[in-house]
């Protein structure tokens, strides 16, 4: 498999060994996904590439919902995917690094509802707590 497009250059992967099961990094350092699956172009319906064909280029990292299609077996439908475009990639290393904040991907959808649905409704969920500063004015308690 290769990366890129003819003007970029290409890097090949081992789609197994560099990117199924990564963790997916946006912009700011923030986990937003693991790689479940990849979107390829190019690939004919038999699996098997005719001689002399150029290898497929990677469209797209899928993420979604795979736990119990790894259990039970089968895939997820298409609708529960999440597709985060190849030209979003800024790096594969141990992680694969996003050029775009994870707030503007489908990704964390659950967590952004949880956050605005639940966590929000809990007193004192909605801002970061607040420090008291010691300025001595306050009491230290104590009997009168």
């Amino acid at each position: 498999m290769t990366t890129g497009s003819a003007d970029q250059g290409s890097r090949f992967l081992d789609a197994q060994l560099h990117l199924l099961d990564r963790q997916v990094l946006d912009v700011a350092g923030v986990p937003v996904a693991v790689v479940d699956d990849l979107e390829l172009s190019d690939v004919p319906a038999s699996g098997e590439l005719p001689v002399g064909t150029p290898p497929p280029v990677i469209t797209a990292l899928l993420s979604g919902p795979v736990l119990g299609t790894r259990i039970f077996g089968g895939r997820p439908p298409k609708s529960r995917r999440h597709r985060t475009p190849w030209t979003a990639v800024s790096d594969v290393g141990v992680v694969i690094s996003l050029a775009i904040p994870g707030e503007t991907t489908d990704l964390t959808w659950t967590e952004r509802w949880v956050r605005d649905h639940v966590i929000a409704r809990i007193p004192g969920g909605r801002h970061d707590p607040e420090r008291k500063q010691n300025d001595g004015s306050t009491s230290k308690g104590g009997g009168s």
